[in-house]
């Protein structure tokens, strides 16, 4: 039988196996995940944009209220 293939959760890094008794992976629980997805809709996540397409279609949409 092989060695169970672990990975570092991405919130709080605990070992979490890779497997179907793992429902939640890559993240350890369901905390975890809800943790990350906070994080995305916070935008303390993001993924980088080019922004020569951003100032194309900036004009488009009105001003981003913050």
């Amino acid at each position: 039988m092989s060695t169970p293939t672990l990975v570092a959760c991405p919130t709080c890094a605990a070992p979490v196996e890779w497997g179907p008794q793992s429902p939640s992976r890559p993240f350890c629980s369901e905390r975890c995940k809800l943790i990350d997805l906070g994080a995305w809709a916070s935008e303390e996540h993001a993924i980088p944009g080019n922004e020569l397409e951003d100032d194309l279609f900036s004009e488009d949409m009105p001003p981003r209220q913050h």
